[in-house]
């Protein structure tokens, strides 16, 4: 019987956002499916913890920002 071997986690696709008590180190992680939804937690959240939007995962890697609003910019 040997060790079980140790595979990193696949993260999930959508949005993620973290949410803590105002002034902790660590929060918890939640993952939405659309931007919308995303927002509406923020609005939720805002008022009585701290949220910190961690972006868009796909493919378990995180999905640029800057390069899709390049995209955009260098079409018009």
């Amino acid at each position: 019987m040997g060790r079980p071997p140790v595979l990193p986690k696949k993260k999930k696709d959508g949005f993620w956002l973290e949410i803590r008590n105002k002034g902790a180190k660590t929060g918890t992680i939640i993952i939405r499916d659309s931007r919308q939804a995303m927002m509406q937690a923020v609005k939720q959240y805002e008022n009585t913890k701290d949220v910190i939007i961690l972006g868009e995962h796909k493919n378990g890697k995180r999905v640029e920002e800057a390069t899709t609003r390049g995209k955009k910019g260098a079409a018009e």
